[in-house]
């Protein structure tokens, strides 16, 4: 139709005008005449379709599909990025890193984009069709993107990826097994059925191709020590047991070890000056928003300055970098339960936010893109401002915590132990507590050791220790917590979620009635994958690719699967590799055949019922 311009004709004599499309002849030779045809700059995003009229006379092109994109090359464009560098890392780079782990101990995990594999393109504009966005606001990518961060979750309407968190995953691939994004939207756009299964790391990249396929810059982006505050008080509550152990069921908030999101890059008109830029978008579907399981986008902006009144779900986000920790003591009593607020911390959520770094093969920290440093007087601006919208929202009670009197017993509690651990060894861990006065006191412990998912859902406990101590003549006072390794290896076999040892103390000063906490979060560590190949090969030509694992664990590892994958070289595959006992070495080769020239990067993952996840990537250079 010419009314919503998704019909257009052209006059190749009507000039030149940047606001309409535009046909000229730019070049003729006898009977043949060269036809530059020129798009608006706010054109919708989609695919048209060409025919070129001469007379009586109608042509056709062959391949008569033309996709119009986004431009991040084009000043007009709302989504224009200036850098050269950063728009070959945000647009153009196929392959990057998801960080994953802890903030103690973050780790790159190789991801392959492939938003110009074979299908990709068509499967985004597919998603775009079944948006049901008009065609009016195809051209805007605030909305665009919106709609693609509820599209590429299956929640709500059936789409790419089925989001499970439950540990079982029978009847599809395990979140942990994916290594990059196009099988996920190939099997999606040649099914038209949701894939199985996705955790937010997966989300995150399968929203990264999109949006660079789409012609948006983005960047997957980690969030260690992530809160999702499901009651909008910008306050995460956290339910102890007298034995330190974290209570699940006291509570829909929760903190998540990382979460992994999005970033894209676009102007907002839509608001007030002083927000374009980068802006948060999520695909996760963890709270619904405007009805729907969508997030974002939210200027970085405004999320860094707590103006949370503004478009799209800024008060989530901000409470995701921002909220306050709150412990509390469940306290049993007569068949009734008392609360005791042990701690409120302001400072633990948020921490070390991360990407891949323009360029470059490392970690970027761009923690200070969402939020000032920590106690400056910018940030407690920023959490006033923020409390203050939520008050006059009546969306609950936010308020700054008084500051912490200094403790009188002046006590110091710490836990020492490896960050990381081998697999299949005991957990054995130091309690420490320091007398820093001369005080004589009497200290009541409680430890826990608990089995979590990276969400902080419990899958096992696995010890505790409860002690009262006396510090008289003790500047130091240690307390073994071991942990035998047959306590956790049945939950970590059975569990197909990757697992962390989450340690909790709780030390209560009678003589003061203080009470002290601390954590630990300990990573399993496990045996590495290699690849060896050529250094460089020639397009069309086979080379040998071998994938080798050696077992130096003490424990077996059973149903051991290799996903490989190289851009350019091979699709997607899985090699069942059966049991590996301790001590074995398996050794898996695949022959190669490149079909495009560059820098090509092949990632293989292990995967096991005890060892979730081994990553290794290689680089090789193909020539012609």
């Amino acid at each position: 139709m010419v009314s919503n311009k998704t019909l257009v004709s052209m006059n190749l004599r009507s000039g030149q005008d940047s606001r309409f499309w535009c046909a000229n002849i730019s070049k003729t030779n006898g009977r043949e005449c060269l036809v530059a045809v020129t798009s608006p700059v706010d054109a919708a995003v989609g695919k048209y379709f060409l025919s070129v009229k001469t007379g009586p006379q109608v042509y056709n092109p062959g391949n008569k599909v033309v996709y119009v994109l986004f431009n991040p090359w084009c000043e007009a464009d709302t989504v224009f990025m200036p850098n050269d560098a950063e728009r070959l890392e945000y647009v153009l780079s196929d392959t990057g890193y998801i960080y994953v782990g802890s903030v103690q101990n973050i780790s790159g995990r190789p991801w392959n984009f492939g938003q110009f594999e074979e299908d990709i393109l068509d499967c985004c504009m597919y998603l775009l069709e079944k948006s049901k966005l008009k065609q009016n606001v195809r051209k805007d990518p605030v909305i665009v993107s919106r709609a693609m961060s509820a599209l590429v979750n299956a929640n709500d309407d059936a789409r790419v990826l089925f989001g499970n968190w439950s540990g079982t995953y029978t009847g599809g691939t395990s979140p942990l097994a994916w290594i990059g994004s196009a099988p996920i939207l190939q099997k999606y756009y040649k099914t038209k059925r949701s894939v199985c299964f996705g955790q937010c790391w997966v989300f995150s990249g399968v929203l990264t191709t999109v949006m660079r396929c789409l012609g948006i810059p983005a960047r997957s982006t980690t969030n260690f020590v992530s809160a999702h505050d499901t009651e909008v008080n910008l306050k995460v509550d956290i339910y102890l047991n007298e034995k330190g152990e974290k209570l699940d069921n006291m509570t829909s908030d929760s903190v998540w070890n990382f979460h992994v999101w999005n970033d894209v890059w676009m102007k907002r008109p839509d608001m007030p000056l002083g927000f374009d830029g980068w802006q948060a978008l999520d695909a996760t579907p963890q709270e619904p928003s405007q009805g729907i399981y969508q997030c974002g986008p939210c200027p970085l902006k405004a999320i860094r300055s707590g103006e949370v009144y503004l478009l799209y779900d800024s008060k989530f986000v901000f409470a995701e970098v921002n909220a306050d920790r709150v412990f509390w003591l469940v306290q049993s009593m007569n068949d009734k339960q008392k609360f005791v607020k042990l701690h409120e911390e302001t400072k633990a959520i948020g921490k070390s936010i991360s990407t891949k770094a323009v360029g470059k093969n490392e970690r970027e920290d761009i923690t200070e893109q969402y939020k000032f440093p920590e106690g400056s007087p910018e940030e407690r601006k920023a959490m006033e401002k923020a409390c203050s919208y939520l008050n006059a929202l009546h969306l609950g009670v936010c308020e700054s915590p008084a500051p912490l009197p200094p403790f009188q017993a002046g006590l110091q509690l710490e836990v020492e132990g490896e960050k990381e651990m081998w697999l299949g060894k005991p957990i054995n861990l130091n309690i420490i507590i320091r007398n820093t006065s001369a005080g004589a006191w009497t200290i009541n412990v409680n430890a826990s050791c608990q089995l979590q998912s990276y969400t902080g859902k419990i899958e096992a406990n696995l010890g505790s220790i409860k002690q009262t101590v006396q510090t008289a003549g003790k500047p130091v006072i240690q307390l073994p917590l071991d942990v035998a390794a047959d306590s956790y290896l049945k939950t970590v076999t059975s569990v197909e979620n990757e697992l962390l040892i989450k340690v909790n103390i709780i030390a209560e000063i009678l003589e003061t009635g203080e009470k002290l906490t601390e954590e630990l979060t300990v990573m399993f560590q496990y045996p590495p994958l290699k690849v060896e190949m050529l250094a460089t090969a020639k397009i069309n030509e086979e080379f040998t690719c071998s994938f080798i694992f050696k077992n130096t664990l003490s424990i077996p590892l059973q149903k051991c699967e290799l996903h490989i994958e190289g851009l350019g070289l091979f699709k997607m595959e899985t090699i069942y590799q059966g049991d590996i006992m301790p001590g074995k070495i398996t050794k898996s080769q695949i022959i190669c055949t490149p079909n495009k020239t560059g820098e090509k990067k092949i990632i293989a993952k292990l995967t096991s019922n005890q060892v979730k996840a081994v990553t290794v990537e290689k680089m090789i250079t193909i020539t012609t």
